[in-house]
């Protein structure tokens, strides 16, 4: 009787995590709305009286709101990267590992298992990483994902949408403010407006103020090439945890996330660099392999080609910062 009304609870409780996630997507976009009307209508429709004034700033206004939403849309939909089939436990390899009792033992298969995989860090204990609930092997630098994530599919997505928040609150303060000066000083008396006006410029510098510190902090995240979990926790691998470990210098890094071709740095058109599931490292000479070098190479069933210009065990290279 237990188990059927725990499951029915935790159902439900996925369910509500699932409604009120979306609770924030849908204020932002309420005030998105409102801001858009604001300034359309508002200040460049009813505020300004200058037509080359009120045609320029609908202009660039709109250059910039669309590359705002779309990034906006991009972070909101872009579905996480699943792992690949060969990260998950075949038939035969679960039934070993679920008879298996002993700690120890089943710490071995999963280094069996990890053998013939492009894996490289390890759990704190120094453990093959591993999902019970997926039963499969975690790639590295995976982390669970619920509803909506920012990983390494719609990373740049996010890095851009926060890039266009900040320019888009700052183009609307900077353009705002004139006629808010103008309003305070009742040069411009116009009620109804006069509150979209003093309102829409508040809202602008709060979310600038608020982003600013979001994008400086991520921007520092990518130029040392961590994610948000490894700036607090350094990844591990067999010889101890290096939080430099995915450090491949300044110009490398950004590439990792936007890749080589700066014409599409700027828009959000996927262009990282890799697959998600494998990663290159800094250092990685055969005294400091950081996860199986003293054990099997991979196995030679295509992972080669699948992984052509990432670290095996076979090739393996010192990368110079």
């Amino acid at each position: 009787m237990r188990r059927p009304l725990c499951m029915a609870l935790s159902r439900g409780l996925r369910c509500c995590q699932r409604v009120l996630a979306w609770v924030p997507v849908v204020i932002i976009t309420l005030v998105v709305l409102w801001s858009y009307y604001a300034y359309v209508c508002e200040l460049c429709l009813v505020t300004l009286t200058n037509p080359v004034e009120q045609v320029a700033y609908l202009i660039v206004f709109h250059v910039i709101f669309v590359l705002f939403v779309w990034t906006y849309w991009k972070s909101v939909f872009t579905l996480p990267l699943q792992p690949d089939k060969k990260f998950h436990m075949s038939y035969a390899d679960k039934e070993r590992y679920e008879n298996e009792e002993r700690p120890e033992a089943q710490r071995q298969i999963l280094v069996e298992i990890a053998r013939k995989l492009p894996v490289y860090t390890r759990t704190g204990n120094g453990a093959i990483r591993f999902c019970d609930r997926c039963q499969l092997i975690k790639p590295d630098r995976l982390i669970e994902m619920v509803n909506n994530c920012v990983g390494f599919s719609n990373y740049k997505f996010f890095l851009l949408f926060l890039m266009y928040s900040l320019l888009y609150c700052m183009y609307i303060a900077a353009t705002v403010f004139k006629y808010v000066i103008k309003y305070w000083t009742d040069e411009l008396t116009n009620g109804r407006s006069k509150f979209h006006v003093l309102f829409l410029l508040f809202v602008a510098v709060m979310f600038f103020l608020s982003l600013m510190f979001l994008f400086g902090y991520h921007c520092w995240l990518v130029s040392r090439n961590r994610s948000t979990l490894e700036a607090f926790s350094a990844p591990v691998f067999q010889n101890g945890p290096d939080k430099n470990g995915f450090n491949l210098g300044f110009v490398k890094n950004i590439q990792q996330v936007f890749g080589e071709e700066k014409k599409l740095w700027l828009l959000p058109i996927v262009s990282s660099q890799g697959d998600g599931h494998s990663f290159p490292m800094r250092t990685l000479c055969e005294a400091q392999n950081p996860l199986l070098a003293n054990e099997e190479q991979w196995g030679d069933d295509g992972l080669d080609e699948e992984n052509h210009g990432k670290v095996t065990q076979k090739e393996i290279n010192c990368v110079l910062d």
